[in-house]
């Protein structure tokens, strides 16, 4: 079970602010910046960050800490793309797809301990764009 969302709210309204000024320079975080798809804002969130590589293509997985059913997720899937800061770089992604995990593929043994421990199992893999 993904984390509760009431966590998330009060992420929203406070770490969402520390973290967006630390997330950019943290292994395993980043930015991603998306449009709302009813209000057209652009809206920037701290994620969960992991390279891999599909079909020989670099990507990019994000962890579904709050579950696909958050605003940002269906707003990236709409928008069939977003961009993310990470380690220093900004990527344009796009062909968003949602897979189910339940082994936590491509992260590093202690990530896929804590994403078990919290019931993390979907992500959204993306490919990066050249």
């Amino acid at each position: 079970m993904p984390i509760p969302m009431a966590v998330a709210r009060a992420n929203r309204a406070a770490l969402n602010h520390v973290m967006r000024r630390v997330a950019p320079h943290t292994p395993f975080l980043g930015l991603l910046t998306h449009r709302g798809r009813r209000s057209g804002r652009e809206f920037t969130i701290p994620v969960n960050v992991f390279q891999v590589t599909s079909e020989g293509a670099p990507g990019i997985r994000l962890a579904l800490t709050y579950g696909p059913g958050t605003d940002w997720v269906k707003n990236v899937l709409a928008a069939g793309g977003c961009s993310l800061r990470f380690r220093g770089r900004r990527l344009e992604l796009a062909d968003p797809r949602l897979v189910h995990d339940p082994a936590r593929t491509g992260m590093p043994r202690p990530v896929r301990f804590v994403l078990a421990r919290l019931g993390v199992e979907e992500f959204l893999d993306l490919t990066v764009v050249r």
